[in-house]
């Protein structure tokens, strides 16, 4: 059917509506040279009044009948149409119907914008058809995040590629209707255009293809604490899309990652530290190495002993380092001579057995105390165990908790922490400090 036949197929459409306006408008003794025209703006308004009460009508029943159902357990789907605004698109459905019956009526006189308009009237549909699609997807999309053995995967990727297939089809259809061609003519025009299509959904396709195997592979779910230090990310995963990973970092910025740089990149996840439950603490205290000593055993040892924690291990050590010394004969008269105690290895042995003590500190994953190679500040001792939380606040003040009494401890075993006193300025302060507190002390 050519142009001309439809627009005489249309026109013959007739309205007594449209009669009677005419004929109003001519006993008001208004020209016929103007009636057509203020027929056709009468029309139109008279269409808007009644769209616009059809719509709003529609809607409310619609929300109150999905409302009321919703509240069934088992149609509990339906509450994530509403907050997709599922009634809105349905309610459209009369509306338009008026609209698209009353197009020849109102456009009689004017038979090429009355075949314009039609043409406007089918594209709506295949975009109203769009649009409730959408929604409907939306809301499944909605009703799938919730459920916990999906919360943390890549949802929104998934059917944002559906909708991405959904509106390409749906704009081929549009353009195939306005232009009064074929859909697959269009599509067979495209292929021509593929390289063109190819680099204008580039990161579309990589993000797809990116967010497939991370969810494949199970490198990146929604929650995970990733620390990425090319883009400043150091946060928690919140969404996960074709074209972007947003993460939201302890600073309560957000970082916009693509999701092909997580595949083609380095990145570290916290997940396995998190799913073990204990976040680990590696930190060293710098003895002072003028301090450490060996220990008098006759004047000295007894007052060790009356720390609880060392107590048993002091006994031990010190029956099999006198059972070897005596078996090689070494002469004590000379501490060097055989194998000794001395205060740093009480105070490892000290600082080994507090942690295993202390109820912050996980007593099934490693707990290690161990001596560094020394520096130009003092001998390193690093502490190496994990703390019983993953929670960021807790474990701080768990670690503040026990380098407090570790740095506080090191005195009772006669040793020195280190302290940077380069600053002679500084130095020189703190010594009359302490020469003024001498003196108000033997006053």
């Amino acid at each position: 059917m050519n142009e001309n036949e439809r627009i005489e197929q249309i026109t013959q459409s007739t309205n007594f509506i449209r009669d009677w306006s005419m004929n109003f408008l001519s006993n008001m003794g208004i020209s016929e040279q103007f009636i057509k025209y203020i027929n056709l703006i009468f029309l139109i308004a008279i269409v808007i009044v009644l769209v616009y009460i059809l719509q709003v009508v529609t809607r409310k029943i619609i929300t109150l009948v999905l409302d009321r159902t919703s509240r069934i357990k088992k149609l509990s789907f339906l509450k994530y149409l509403i907050n997709r605004k599922f009634p809105k698109y349905v309610a459209m459905i009369v509306p338009f119907s008026l609209i698209k019956g009353s197009i020849p009526t109102i456009f009689f006189d004017f038979p090429k914008t009355m075949a314009f308009f039609d043409k406007l009237a089918d594209a709506y549909i295949v975009i109203y058809v769009i649009w409730l699609i959408s929604s409907v997807l939306n809301a499944f999309a909605d009703m799938l995040g919730e459920r916990d053995s999906l919360r943390d995967k890549p949802l929104k990727s998934y059917f944002q590629v559906v909708k991405i297939f959904l509106f390409a089809i749906g704009i081929l259809v549009v353009i195939a209707i306005l232009v009064s061609e074929k859909p697959a003519v269009l599509l067979g025009g495209l292929g021509a255009a593929s390289a063109i299509l190819m680099l204008v959904f580039k990161d579309t396709i990589m993000g797809f293809v990116a967010s497939i195997q991370l969810s494949a592979n199970d490198m990146v779910r929604i929650g995970d604490w990733i620390t990425m230090d090319r883009f400043g990310a150091d946060g928690d995963v919140f969404e996960i899309n074709l074209t972007t990973v947003k993460i939201r970092n302890f600073d309560k910025t957000i970082s916009y990652v693509p999701p092909y740089s997580l595949i083609s990149e380095s990145f570290q996840n916290w997940r396995g530290m998190q799913e073990t439950g204990g976040r680990r603490i590696k930190r060293s205290v710098h003895i002072k190495q003028s301090s450490i000593r060996f220990i008098e055993v006759e004047k000295e040892l007894e007052r060790f002993k009356r720390i609880q924690v060392i107590s048993k291990y002091i006994d031990e050590r010190y029956a099999e380092i006198k059972k070897h010394n005596e078996e090689i004969g070494a002469d004590k008269s000379v501490a060097v001579n055989g194998r000794n105690l001395t205060n740093m290895g009480l105070f490892r042995s000290y600082i080994g057995g507090y942690l295993r003590n202390h109820p912050k500190v996980k007593q099934d994953m490693m707990i290690m105390v161990r001596q560094l190679d020394p520096t130009s500040k003092g001998v390193p001792l690093e502490l190496y165990m994990f703390a019983d939380t993953t929670v960021w606040a807790q474990y701080e003040g768990i670690v503040a908790d026990i380098f407090d009494h570790i740095l506080a401890a090191a005195k009772y075993f006669d040793l020195e922490i280190f302290e940077d006193v380069s600053n002679p300025i500084g130095f020189q302060e703190n010594k009359l400090e302490s020469v003024e507190i001498d003196k108000a002390l033997r006053q």
